[in-house]
């Protein structure tokens, strides 16, 4: 298929369709996790109303889901105004048995900030706070402590759809207060010329963190969404050790490249199965169903090398 090298698209794409939820529009963006026997995830469902909203979903094999009808209800101090505001772009992790969701969402005004809420088992959700100043448009938890302390790769904003972007760093103690705010990366050329931000969470490997992130460039017909990766370090996540010049996917397919955004490859989430090595990436896919597409951990993080 056109532009493969490393990651390869599932035969079966998309593998979610805005038909199997009640009253959707469009269903994209989403945080995969295992959980149990299986798996779980929270989607972004942008419904008929075209509001966002977060939903659970369950699966057997992280292929066939079965998504709630029902956004997500919140419980905690901070939510008064999960209801009203659009949600969106979750992205999840597991730490010592808690599952933290973090999202993008309008709480007052056109203030984007980002929320985040813990479960133990997808079904009752505790909002914490809002965990980045307005305006923020991506957060992305690493999946461990590092130093000891809670850390967080960002994208700030402002409250429209910007044309910059770039990756930043910072880490807390609590999940409430944030510091140490490092910049990491941010726009090169080519596909990622316009800007670049956190994708799914980062995956500890021996060279340092695996992360898999978004680059944009504008075109003469609006904003392309390519997918691309590098290696931060594992002591210093704000140190890129490598980052490759070549995209690992690009919207060539017609799901790709028609929908309610046009041109969008936009990882959000990252399954690493340990016993065959392999990775299986979700991203959304031209704003309106999800993608998934496999590599070879090994093979990915040698590309990285290579075209650093």
């Amino acid at each position: 298929m056109a532009n493969e090298t490393i990651f390869k698209r599932y035969d079966g794409n998309p593998i979610i369709k805005p038909e199997e939820v009640a009253h959707a529009n469009s269903i994209f963006n989403c945080a995969i996790v295992r959980y149990g026997k299986g798996y779980a995830g929270v989607f972004r469902v942008d419904t008929t109303r075209l509001l966002s909203e977060l939903h659970v979903g369950f699966s057997e094999d992280a292929i066939h889901w079965k998504i709630q009808d029902q956004q997500i209800e919140m419980k905690g101090e901070t939510s008064a105004n999960y209801k009203t505001a659009s949600c969106y772009d979750p992205r999840i992790v597991e730490i010592d048995g808690t599952y933290y969701i973090t999202w993008c969402y309008y709480p007052v005004g056109i203030a984007c900030h980002i929320g985040i809420a813990t479960t133990k088992d997808f079904k009752r959700f505790t909002q914490m706070t809002q965990i980045m100043l307005p305006y923020n448009r991506n957060a992305v938890l690493f999946p461990a402590k590092v130093n000891g302390k809670f850390a967080c790769l960002n994208r700030p904003s402002d409250p429209f759809h910007t044309a910059f972007g770039e990756v930043f760093y910072c880490e807390s103690k609590d999940m409430i207060h944030w510091g140490n705010h490092q910049f990491v990366f941010g726009a090169t050329s080519g596909w990622q010329r316009s800007k670049v931000g956190p994708g799914p969470a980062p995956i500890k490997i021996k060279e340092g963190w695996l992360l898999i992130y978004h680059g944009v460039r504008i075109t003469c017909s609006g904003y392309v969404y390519c997918m691309g990766g590098a290696i931060l370090d594992g002591n210093k996540p704000w140190k890129t050790r490598y980052r490759s010049k070549e995209y690992l996917l690009a919207p060539t397919t017609p799901y790709e490249m028609i929908g309610d955004v046009p041109n969008v490859v936009f990882p959000t989430s990252l399954l690493h199965d340990k016993k065959t090595n392999k990775l299986s990436v979700y991203y959304g896919c031209a704003d309106t169903v999800v993608g998934l597409a496999t590599a070879d951990m090994d093979e990915l993080v040698k590309f990285i090398k290579k075209t650093s």
